[in-house]
């Protein structure tokens, strides 16, 4: 028996008309190294109205790309919804990566415009000779100062525009946005994600058991718009009429801070190295967060000393888990009731993992014969999810086939263990994971312990290759700048040695003023193993 609904479509106008309308008064807030700017709602309605129309004008077509190169601010949320809802596909291009990459994706998407701020044009500039579909640039002046020559200035091209554009009704399954995976390993892989997945992505972020993005809320997403949307938090937040807080053309701490500060943000959004940074910051009493209710902090794994630090200034770090993949929410470590009576040490384990599938995503982990593992703590595995917003393909690319089960579960790539209460705690990258002597050693749990240490700032471990054992853990040391030159391998192989098995514990140290980052801030331990491995710096505990 068929059922008796509306035929409603989950598009992303649903997203923006409830947003638009019942909260017209709302406030978009861009902050950054210029002027604050702040409009309404009812503002950006309008100039998504205007944008959309000269898009149109300028010959844009249903299933098109346009591409956007730039940071978080009010011009890039109106793309977010000017391109998408007209049929076209808009491609947040990742500015932290190498050329040759950036070069490789827009081809592959076949951009047919891009809408780049003034302060990175000169990077689009020097690619423009190598990219074979893009006929325009639109260029946001941002306070930069390249010349613009032949590109569109964004505002004269949005006001070129109607005041009103008829959205055409859209099936919801028509792709609405492309991000690209940061490519660690081989060119990056497109992912294409539909009105429909965007919609119910935005539905799960509003729900309490997850981030909980309500009207009530004032967001601050310091993640970039280009890392998978955001993490979709400028849909979730003008679904609801939240306040909407950007950070501009930058994302130094303090200035972050300050910005949360005046705003009185009351959800901030990050990968962990933003926190790490902004912590001496708060450790000094510099900065006001009182407003603040939670932290969302992903990306790759918060360290539990970072947790607990910001736990003891009275900030609320919320771990969260999720990949480009997911849209990208796939997991968010909410206090369970079953845990209020727990001692803090057990209820801060928790807070520390990586929490449980947020309603819509299912998730298991698997052994190396493909048979799920037990909820047990203990057990590891490779983490697999399927869910509405979970990808099932890349975009034009014959490497979908190796990332998928044989009965469609996504392949993750992280070594997992599940607990008995559903939770997710995250071992390490299948491709990061130590494999010293036939048994495993998470890097990640070594670099929390090393983290949660109170001379260290940041850790990362990587595997090296030993004759004996195949693998063994370098562990690569940040100091924190009152602790440089004074910390001693010995005494990190002392801490540890209460945490770990003795053959867990690693042999050498090398103590370094940065760590690698990658282009969305997380450790980049791929380069770390072709610079350090054979490193004559390394110190032997």
């Amino acid at each position: 028996m068929l059922g008796t609904m509306m035929d409603f479509p989950l598009t992303l106008q649903h997203v923006f008309d409830r947003g638009t309308r019942l909260f017209p008064d709302r406030e978009i807030v861009t902050g950054g190294l210029g002027e604050r700017h702040r409009y309404t709602y009812k503002d950006f309605a309008r100039r998504v109205h205007r944008l959309a129309s000269a898009f149109k004008a300028l010959g844009l077509q249903p299933g098109e790309r346009v591409g956007t190169f730039g940071w978080n601010h009010y011009r890039h949320l109106e793309m977010y919804f000017a391109v998408p809802m007209q049929g076209a596909v808009l491609h947040t291009l990742n500015i932290r990566l190498f050329h040759d990459q950036l070069v490789y994706i827009i081809n592959h998407a076949a951009d047919r415009f891009i809408v780049v701020d003034r302060s990175l044009l000169g990077i689009v500039q020097a690619l423009q000779p190598m990219l074979e579909t893009v006929e325009k640039i639109i260029v946001v002046d941002d306070g930069g100062d390249c010349e613009v020559g032949d590109a569109l200035d964004y505002e004269q091209f949005l006001a070129s525009g109607n005041e009103h554009f008829d959205f055409p009704r859209l099936d919801e399954n028509t792709a609405a946005m492309m991000c690209y995976t940061s490519g660690t390993t081989g060119n990056p892989k497109g992912v294409a994600y539909s009105h429909r997945a965007l919609t119910l992505h935005s539905f799960g972020a509003c729900l309490s058991d997850s981030v909980g993005v309500s009207q009530r809320d004032t967001v601050l997403a310091v993640v970039p718009m280009f890392h998978a949307n955001a993490w979709g938090l400028p849909y979730a937040a003008t679904m609801v009429g939240a306040k909407q807080v950007f950070a501009g053309n930058s994302m130094a701490p303090d200035r972050v801070l300050q910005l949360m500060q005046d705003e009185r943000v009351t959800l901030g959004a990050g990968v962990p190295t933003i926190w790490i940074g902004a912590l001496p910051l708060l450790q000094a009493g510099k900065y006001d967060l009182s407003s603040v209710t939670r932290i969302a902090c992903g990306g790759s794994a918060a360290p539990r000393g970072l947790i607990d630090a910001y736990d003891k200034l009275g900030l609320n770090i919320v771990h969260a888990w999720g990949m480009t993949e997911l849209t990208p929410i796939g997991s968010v470590a909410v206090p369970l009731t079953e845990l209020d009576s727990a001692d803090p040490a057990t209820q801060m384990d928790f807070k520390a993992r990586q929490g449980t599938p947020v309603p819509g995503v299912e998730a298991r982990a698997l052994d190396s014969d493909g048979k799920e593992v037990p909820w047990d703590g203990q057990t590891m595995g490779e983490l697999v999810v399927r869910g509405p917003w979970v990808a099932a393909s890349y975009y034009n690319d014959d490497r979908s086939a190796g990332s998928f089960t044989s009965d469609g579960w996504f392949r993750t790539g992280d070594i997992v263990v599940m607990h008995p209460n559903g939770y997710i705690e995250i071992a390490d990258r299948t491709k990061d994971v130590i494999k010293s002597g036939g048994e495993w050693i998470s890097s990640v749990a070594l670099e929390n312990a090393l983290m949660a240490h109170p001379k260290v700032q940041e850790a990362a471990v990587i595997g090296v290759p030993d004759e004996k054992w195949s693998e063994r853990p370098l562990a690569c040391v940040v100091p924190r700048p009152d602790f440089k030159g004074s910390v001693k391998a010995e005494e990190l192989s002392e801490f540890l040695a209460q945490q770990f098995a003795k053959w867990w514990l690693p042999e050498r140290y090398l103590f370094l003023d940065e760590l690698p980052k990658t282009s969305v801030g997380k450790f980049d331990k791929k380069t770390m193993r072709v610079q350090y491995t054979d490193s004559t710096k390394a110190v032997t505990a």
